[in-house]
Parts: structure tokens; sequence; C-alpha cells
């Protein structure tokens, strides 16, 4: 919900209350969740309404959310059971045992059956701990401070104790604004206006006479508010869809062919060249993924300010991007605002940073195994070896790129550091691809392609396999829709001749088939309004050259609106796109013409200051604030609204900022993911703190806008790049933020495994001795998040008893010999650890063990929590068995063998529904989640250099996209891929060559961190694995007050064991050294991010490269697949 329709709701709130409907407002706080009526709890709790507690309590948090959550519930359950003991309701008391309490006892087993027992005792009072219970209000009184203790700490509670400040009756002073302003529009004004209604507008009957100012003190007019600038639109709509329960295509199923209020029309995809025997026909569809923000001006001052709005797009037009050749297809990544990418008429795909005008990637077409071609497809290209890009879109998420070609073929790709990874190649369609788009059926991702064979093909986005087939249209296809009503999902199809269909996922053949008059194609767009409305468009020129363009009564398969403007006869193929605050937008008489989507009539025209072709092809980026538009030398201009100016002004800045930076031509500007800085964060996604990176195959957001454009081109200007990258080496203490957590117990053991908690605000440490210490930071004024940071001390936290929580030795002496394991829950709200002996199930809130099992032998060494299941667990065992264990039912499922020696690493996808393991045989196995049997096992490649096969430990993660897995061995680092092929690795080398003791992946997947045996720390760059910053060990270690002599001191040879990333904080780490201590560590304040990722390579690098280039560390790639 966006930030407005939040404030709407506290608005209703203040009127509900201000009405005195105390019951609908307190409902509301439920249902919405965002605000918590603390004095209204309070009167629930003592007035012993147990069932309206709870109920107004789900309605902000479950009992399984946190610690916090769970230790509220379990409060006020235990005071209804000893208010129940305390009336001798033995009855209520068991129900409220069995219903309530019993929940948790899969936390506490012990505590739930001291609970128990109190129904053996006359009197409850004879139990020592309740032995001070009184009566029943006071009792009440004591938990209430509790209560409010716990909600206060609670972060899903968090900002929602306090109502914003505002004034009072602010919505009616709201909606008298809006009716002055409505009253100051009207052609006839009166004096004393009648307002009767607010359902309609307002509007004065026409009166004879001038025009009367209205008095200033009338009591339904106030002060008339300025038009504002072009505001951001909210990222979601204020409410979610109201399904209707008819069919998902009754409207269109229904009848025959509904009256159309125009000639005959012809539609072609956007962006899509037309074919050369099929018309100008316009195409593409387009689904925008984001509701619209909520609008509370009536209709005539909302049209006044988007007429506004639109001339701030043509008074700021901005950048030129010059591709070289004729663009004919474009779409805006989904979520960074400003990559761009073009498809081109000899097959060319680019993507550019718009901000700063740069191409960081080209790709010329290139088939990628000839051999493998159909005859039909070689014999094409043998024939005429041109070829275009029909269409170019990013899949959702923007984890791919799909793109559709006029001759056969489609691609789709990853895109990673400046390079496209071709991931498929498909021989679709029997002459022209026509279309392509991406849905989600079942979810999973699925290509939906058509064509000139007439057919419509679904295909799996993963391994490429044809799953559907739709066959039905006398006529070439030429553009497909994938939508849904109702959950069910669906395709649109339209074909030159003018049939409509739609299929659903099956082979049942197509569920309509409607005729529009005449020779017709079409371009579909479904845009997701406010209030869950979806809104269904679509744009065609007939062959006479006659345009129109309409929105469609979704539901009855007729027309509800025809928008006028076009030229009688059209020049070229109208090209249009929609945004989500309800623009529309085409390419017409050189111009580009906009619409209000409630009104028909042309809104406003620009001509980008001139220079576009008589149908320019155009796209919206996600939030409207940017729009590119085709031109005739080859280009492409951005159109920019007031915030993707300050989008834009703030991009050209970094870049000049970055070239001040050195004496050398170029350095680095900022990286893509770095614009989601809380400036830009507010401008363009108003109801977030913070702009999500892309987890993009190893990370869209790590590009870096310093990466060539055209190898050809510029291949002098990379050079100068490569020469004038240098890296970070930090050395002092002053170059970063470090803090070594303090620990005032006497005992000193290495620290063998390193978390951070899920919420950030917490470390646990295991270490070699079995105990385990957890650091909390607490909310202070310098510190309201209570997220950890470098700059504030955490408190060592040990529960009220004092008990250590100690893992089981009993079978291991000593247990510094042993193999220790550490797992989290993802509430935090238990651990799941073992040093050797028994498995440990420890409560995190009182460190006392719920459970232990599987004793030794064998011995557990590693372990994982089922990604769906947290009942479920992966344990690696020393005997090199990997067995899944059922906490709930206390039984191992099945066994896994594979190995040769102990298993060292597990990690789960959730994606790929596979759990791959490592073990000390330097073997990775892939096993399938659903039935357990092996898919894949390999052993890992050696660094070059290095003879005969590895051995040691072996770790695995997955990054962020559940596809890429991250190896560490001793020897190297590398990146796998879903089939377990090595993609990349990296070895130690020059002034970092001491063996790699740990390695994990920063929480956004864009850096690996990386911890070697003599102390220093390597910051990589995720997607290529080149080395951007090294941390000697000088920077972070407090020097020793005595000089270490070179004999013995584990002052001077302390190195990370563990590393572990923070949820949250991209470019925090923290470290478990070999002496005992845990160090957090950040970037400095003045430059927040490690270091600057280095140019690709571009073969090898020159001899006069600066020596300290060499640290980035040998690369060597995996075989060629």
């Amino acid at each position: 919900m966006s930030s407005l329709s939040r404030e709407l709701v506290f608005l209703i709130l203040q009127f509900l209350d201000e009405e005195k409907f105390k019951e609908t407002v307190h409902r509301l706080e439920q249902e919405s969740g965002f605000f918590f009526d603390l004095k209204y709890f309070e009167d629930l709790v003592q007035a012993g309404e147990w069932d309206e507690v709870e109920k107004y309590l789900s309605g902000f948090t479950k009992v399984e959310d946190n610690r916090y959550s769970m230790k509220i519930f379990f409060e006020i359950r235990k005071q209804k059971y000893l208010e129940a003991l305390d009336s001798q309701d033995r009855a209520k008391a068991v129900e409220v045992l069995v219903k309530d309490l019993r929940v948790f006892a899969s936390f506490n087993e012990d505590l739930f059956k001291e609970i128990t027992q109190l129904l053996t005792l006359e009197n409850f009072r004879q139990n020592e701990q309740l032995s001070k219970y009184t009566d029943t209000k006071s009792a009440r009184s004591i938990m209430l401070m509790e209560l409010k203790k716990l909600i206060e700490a609670n972060p899903l509670f968090r900002d929602k104790l306090a109502l914003p400040a505002f004034k009072t009756s602010r919505l009616r002073t709201l909606i008298n604004q809006s009716l002055n302003w409505q009253h100051q529009l009207c052609k006839n004004p009166r004096s004393n206006p009648d307002i009767k209604t607010l359902f309609i507008d307002h509007s004065c009957a026409p009166a004879g006479g001038a025009r009367v100012v209205p008095p200033a003190n009338s009591p339904l007019l106030g002060p008339v508010p300025k038009p504002g600038a072009y505001p951001p639109a909210g990222v979601h709509g204020p409410f979610q869809p109201v399904l209707s329960p008819s069919n998902a295509l009754a409207g269109w199923m229904g009848g025959g062919n509904p009256p159309l209020p125009h000639a005959a029309m012809a539609t072609a995809p956007l962006g899509l060249m037309p074919h050369p025997n099929a018309g100008p026909f316009l195409k593409h569809p387009r689904t925008p993924t984001s509701a619209s923000a909520i609008d509370y001006q009536p209709a005539d001052s909302e049209h006044l300010m988007k007429r506004m709005r639109v001339g701030q797009l043509e008074e700021n037009c901005g950048s030129a991007l010059n591709q070289g050749s004729s663009v004919l297809s474009l779409d805006f990544h989904p979520l960074q605002q400003t990559i761009l990418l073009v498809g081109t008429n000899i097959g060319d795909i680019g993507i550019w940073e718009v901000g700063s005008r740069e191409r960081i990637a080209h790709k010329a077409f290139k088939v990628r195994d000839i051999s493998a071609c159909s005859v039909t497809l070689h014999a094409a290209l043998v024939k005429d070896a041109t070829i275009s890009v029909n269409r170019c879109l990013w899949s959702p998420d923007g984890s791919l790129i799909g793109v559709a070609f006029s001759k056969h073929i489609i691609q789709t790709y990853t895109f990673n550091h400046g390079d496209f990874r071709l991931q498929l190649e498909i021989d679709a369609h029997v002459g022209g691809v026509n279309d392509i788009a991406f849905s989600h059926p079942n979810k999973s991702l699925s290509i939906i392609t058509c064509g000139d064979d007439k057919t419509i093909k679904v295909w799996d986005a993963a391994t490429g396999q044809r799953r559907h087939t739709f066959e039905g249209h006398e006529a070439p296809v030429y553009s497909v829709c994938p939508h849904y009503k109702e959950n069910i999902q669906f395709i649109f199809s339209t074909a030159i001749d003018g049939k409509i269909k739609a299929w659903l996922y099956d082979c049942l053949g197509s569920r309509v088939d409607y005729d529009a008059p005449g020779f017709v194609a079409q371009q579909w767009h479904t845009a997701q309004m406010a209030l869950g409305e979806v809104v269904l468009f679509s744009c065609g020129t007939s062959k006479e050259g006659e345009s129109h363009l309409v929105e469609w009564n979704e539901t009855e398969g007729s027309i509800k609106r025809t928008y006028s403007g076009f030229r009688k006869s059209s020049l070229g193929v109208v090209q249009f796109d929609t945004t989500k605050n309800r623009f529309l937008a085409a390419g017409d008489e050189f111009l580009i013409k906009f619409w209000d989507m409630d009104n028909k009539d042309v809104l406003a025209t620009a001509d980008a200051e001139g220079g576009l072709p008589a149908s320019p092809r155009l796209r919206f980026n996600r939030e409207g604030s940017l729009l590119a538009v085709t031109t005739n030398d080859n280009g492409v201009k951005i159109l920019a609204s007031s915030d993707g100016q300050r989008l834009m002004r703030m991009l050209e800045s970094r870049a000049i900022e970055g070239s001040r930076t050195s004496s050398q031509p170029m350095i680095s500007k900022a990286p893509i993911a770095n614009l989601s800085s809380p400036m830009a964060a507010a401008m363009e996604r108003p109801d977030r703190a913070l702009l999500p990176s892309i987890p993009m195959a190893a990370g869209m957001g790590s590009m870096d806008s310093s990466r060539m454009v055209d190898v050809k081109q510029r291949l002098p200007d990379d050079s100068d790049k490569v020469r004038a990258w240098k890296l970070v080496d930090i050395v002092d203490p002053n170059q970063l933020r470090a803090l070594r957590l303090s620990d005032p117990t006497a005992a000193v053991a290495k620290i063998v495994r390193l978390l951070y908690t899920n919420s950030g605000s917490a470390v646990l440490a295991l270490c070699s001795n079995a105990a385990h210490k957890l650091w909390k930071w607490q909310r202070t004024e310098g510190n309201p998040s209570g997220k950890s940071t470098a700059s504030f001390m955490p408190q060592l936290w040990q529960p009220a008893n004092g008990a250590p929580m100690m893992n089981d030795t009993a079978e291991v002496n000593p247990p510094e010999k042993s193999t220790p394991c550490l797992a989290l829950s993802k509430n935090d709200s238990y651990i799941m650890s073992a040093s050797g002996g028994k498995v440990s199930l420890f409560n995190m809130m009182t460190f006392k063990v719920m459970t232990t099992f599987m004793p030794p032998p064998p011995s557990a060494t590693f372990l994982a929590f089922h990604p769906q299941d947290n009942n479920i667990i992966a344990i690696g065992m020393d005997d090199s068995t990997v067995q899944i264990y059922n906490v709930r039912v206390d039984e191992v499922k099945t066994k896994l063998k594979g190995h040769q020696k102990q298993i060292t690493g597990l990690a789960f996808s959730r994606l790929m529904n596979v759990l791959v393991s490592s073990g000390a045989d330097a073997q990775l196995c892939a096993w399938s989640i659903d039935g357990w049997e092996k898919k894949k096992s390999r052993f890992i490649q050696p660094p070059p250099g290095r003879q005969g096969p590895l051995t040691g430990d072996t770790r695995v993660q997955f990054h962020n996209d559940q596809t890429q897995l991250l190896v560490v061995h001793e020897t190297h680092l590398a990146v796998y891929d879903a089939k377990l092929e090595c993609l990349r690795s990296w070895c130690p080398r020059d002034s970092l060559a001491a063996p790699i003791s740990s390695a994990v992946y920063s929480c956004d997947g864009l850096l690996v961190y990386a911890g070697f045996c003599d102390g220093a720390v390597g910051v990589l760059d995720a997607g290529g694995l080149r080395l951007r910053c090294r941390v000697a060990p000088s920077a972070y270690l407090a020097p020793p007050p005595v000089p270490c002599s070179s004999s013995s001191s584990s002052c001077c040879s302390a190195y990370p064991v563990a590393i572990a990333a923070h949820p949250a904080e991209p470019n925090q780490f923290a470290l478990g050294m070999s002496d005992g201590a845990v160090h957090v560590v950040e970037p400095p304040e003045a430059e927040p991010r490690w270091g600057a990722p280095p140019p690709p390579e571009n073969g090898s690098l020159p001899p006069s490269v600066p020596s300290s280039s060499s640290l980035s560390g040998q690369q060597f790639d995996g075989p060629s697949r």
C-alpha cells in the first residue's frame, strides 16, 4: 500500500473517532495494522476479554512471528489459564491448556509440563514461582506492565503506537478544499453554492450574468490550493482488487461480435518491425506489474494537473542516446528505473544507462550453433543473412532478457557485469517470431511466443522445454498478452485477420473466438490501476492508415472508450504505452500524444525538440518518470518528469564527481545498485526506505557505468580505465569503521561459527569450546533502529538466570577436536547446534536446551533448515552421509549417500528445489528435495598449477537468485550454475596469497567477502569474482601492547576463521577470529562502499598496469559448456 493510501486510513480513523464510531475505529485498526491503540488494548486486558484481546493482536502479529510476539501471547494465555484455575473451573483450564498453551510445547517442553502439573495442585500458589500471585486485578496490572514493554520492543509494532501529527477534522478540510477547487472550475459559479452530494463532482447550474467570485467565508470553501508539481506515484494501489464471481472470460465468450464504434483497425506489437507481408500492424502487449497511486483530486483539477505534468516532460527533454542503427523495440528495467534495453533492425541489442548516457552493454546477433538449426532456418539465413529484433523485453523481476527475431528464433540472456550470457536459443517458429512475453503459470516462469506459422507456444524459461502449442489461428499471429482474472491465467492472442483468441494453459483449444471487422491485429496493454482496477487497452492502424486507441470493457468484451486525436490517415504504425499514473501516450504525426485515461480527448502533445519519425516508438519506465522515444537518426531521446529530471541530474553529478577523484580520464561511476540511495528512493518509491537490489544471475545491480560500451569503438578508453583503476588497499584504522565486541569472559576460545540474526540486531558466535555467545545492539538515541553497527557497542547478552548456552560434549574429548555446526531458525526463536556430541535445540530467549537428538556416532558436522519447513533439518555427518531429520516426530526420514569424506557444507535452493552438499572430499552433490534422489555430482576443479585432486573443507552458499552457487575452498573461490558447471573462479596470489579461511555473499548478492589465514580480508565483485578491495589486518586489529616475538604469539597470528554478512546492510560484515574475538567491520561514513569494481577484462592486462592491480588475483574459467 502506498504512503498516501496509508495516510488516508489515518484520516478515516480520525473521522470515525470524531463521529464516535468506536467499534468501527478499532476494527479498522486491526484490519489495516497501521495503528495499535495501546489504551484500548489495556482496557480489554483489564476487563479480561481474552478473545477480543487476541483478535485485536492478530491484526499486528502472530505467535510465531518473533520471540517478542511469542512472549506476548504466552503471557496472555498463561493469565487466562491461571484465572480459570483460581476460579476452580478445571474444565476451562484444561481447554485453555490444550487449545491455547499447547502451541508453546514445541518451543519449551519442560515449561509446558510444569504448567500442566498445576492442574494437580489444590492451589496453584503452592508452586514456588507463583506463590506471590495475589488477586486477578493485581495480576492483570502486573502482566500489563510486562506486555507494554514487550510491545514497545517488538519491531512489528514499530511506528504503530502513535498516530502521526495532523490537525483535527483533516478529512473534512480536504473535502472542503476539493469542493472549493471544483467550484473554482465551474463555468458559472454561484456565490452560495448548493452542495448536495459528494458522490459526483460539484458543478453549479448555468446562470446568467458574469462569473461571480465566491465569498471567502463560505463554509464549504477554503483557500484555493495551488496545483503541485509532478508528484511521485505510489508503488501499489490502495486496495486489493475485488474479484467478480463471474467467469473470467464470460464477457468475451458470451456472444458474437459487439458493435465497434470505429472503423476496422490494424495493430501491431510495441517496438516491432512490421513484417514485409503483414501490412502496418501494431503488436506488442505490455503488462505493467504495479498498481497506480491513489489520487484524491476531482476530475477537472486532475485533468489540469496532468496537463502540467505532461508539459514538464516536454520541458525536460533530456539525454539523446545514439544506438547507431534503427531502434525497433525498447523496454525499461522493471526495478532499475534508468536502465533501458533496446533492439535494432540489424539484430543488435544494447543496454543503456540513460542518466549517464552510456551504453553499458552491446550484443550483436549471432546464432550459437548453426548446425543445430532447422533446415528452414538454415535455408533462410543462407538466402538472406539480415535479421532484425521484433521485440526485446525484461522478465518481470529483471533477471532475464527475452529477444524475438524476425527469423525463427528467440534468445534469452542473463546480464552480468557488462556481459550478455546466452541462456537459451530456441528455434521457435517457422518464419518470423512476432512477439514474446513472460508469464508465471503455476508459479514458474514461462516464455510465450507467437509467429508467422499461426501458432502460439509456451516454453519453460529455465530449460527451454516446450510446454504448450496453441493452434487455431488462420493467419500469422502478431501479438500475445498474458493476462489473469479471478485467479485464472490465460493468454490473449491476435492475428492479422482480426481474430482475437484466449487460451488457458491446457490443451483444450481457444476459449474465445472473437471477430473484429476488417483486417486487424492488435497491440494490447493491461494496466492495473488504483482500487485494484485492471484496465485493458488496444491500439491499431488499418491498412488505410486510420488509427484508433480504445479501452475495453473486460467483463463484457466490448469497447468502453475510444480516444480521439489521431490523424485521419496516419503516416506510419502507431505505437502506444501506458503508465501507472493514468497516462496514455502514442507516437503519431511526428509527435508524442498524451491522454488522460479517463478522458477521450488529447491531453497534450510534445515534439521532443524535433527529430522524431512519423510514428515514433516509445516506452515509459515503471514509475512514469522517464519516457524513451525513438528518433530519425538511429537514436533514442529521453523525456523526464520533474522526478525523472532529478534522478538524471543525480546520475550526472555522480559521474562528474567520479571523474574528479583522479587525474586519470575515467575511474568508476556509481554502481547501478547504489542508485537506490535514500534520495533516489524517496523520489521513485515513496513507500520504501530503500530500493532493493536486483538478483540478476550474479547481480544486475552491481553493474557499473565504467564498463566498456563497445570494444571495437572504445578500446582506447577501456585501456585507459584498466590503467586508471587501482585496487583499494585498506591498511589504516581510519580507512574503515571496525568494532571489537566486548567480551568480559575469561575463557578465550576460537570462534568457529558466526551468524547474524535474521533481524540484523545481534551476532551469534559458536566457540571451539562448545560455548555460544550472543551480542545484541540496543535501541539508543544514537542508534534508534537497534541494528548492528560498528559505531555502537552491543551488549553480550545472557538470560536472567545467567546460564550459558553450551553444546553437549559428553562423547568428545577434547571438544576442540570436533567439527562444530550451527543453524538459526527464520524467526530467530531457536538455534540448532552441535560440537561433536548430540545436536541441541536451544531457546534463544532463555538459552535453555529444548531437546537433544542424534547422539554420536556419527557426529553432526553441518546443519541446514529446510526452506519450507523448519521441522525438517538436513544434517551433514562425519561418516559422509546427509541425514534428513524430522524434529517433530524425532525421525530420520532418509540418508543421502554419495560423498567419500565428512560433510562440510549444505545449501538449499527453493527455486530449483534442490539441496547441494559439499564435503571434505571436495565434491559437490545435488539432491532433489522432492524424492531426495541424487541429480548430479562433481568434484570441484583444481586451480591452475595445482596437481592432483583437491581435499579439505568445502563450503557452499546459494546466491540470491537461487541458481548460482558460491563454492569456497582454501585454494580458490568458484561460482557454479544449476548444472554444477563452473562459471568462474578466483584463486589467491600476491598480497592475498594465504589460504582462504571463509567466504560469504553479501546480503544483496553483489559482493563476496573472503577471509584469509594471514588475517587479511578481500572484497570481491560477485558477478565476475574480481577483487575490488583488500583489508589488511592492521586496519581492524588493534596493535598488541607489547611487540610480538616471532616464536609465538596468538595476537600476531589472529585471522578470521568465520565470516558473516549482515542480512540487510550489504557493506557490513563480521569476523570471528582465531583468538576468540569478534569484529564488526564497515566502510567509512564518507565512502559507504568497499572500493570500486574493476573494469571488465578485455584479454590480458597491458604490461603497464600498476603492480597493485595484480592483487586482484588470478582468474580461471571453468570448462566450456
